[in-house]
């Protein structure tokens, strides 16, 4: 069953591995997924990312996981959304 989520990213190096400045700029996406993992890759598909490490799930379809972009090093926290996915 799909559910949408909302995946809040935040960047935390650049490139060179410096930290961004405070605060982190933080954007929202959202995805349709089975689950927090399938969200997770599904998003890293999208933007031309790949996960570091593993991805940490939590009780209600919460996760967090860190990605690597071409512009650099990314949190994400990913959680359902408030809005209910329509099916067509």
């Amino acid at each position: 069953m799909l559910m949408r989520f909302t995946i809040e990213e935040r960047h935390l190096t650049d490139l060179a591995g410096r930290l961004v400045a405070t605060p982190a700029p933080v954007s929202f996406h959202s995805c349709d997924a089975e689950s927090v993992e399938d969200a997770v890759r599904t998003h890293v598909r999208i933007d031309d990312a790949e996960v570091i490490g593993k991805i940490q799930t939590f009780p209600g379809f919460q996760g967090i996981a860190t990605v690597r972009k071409p512009s650099g090093v990314y949190t994400l926290a990913i959680s359902p959304a408030s809005q209910q996915l329509r099916m067509s």
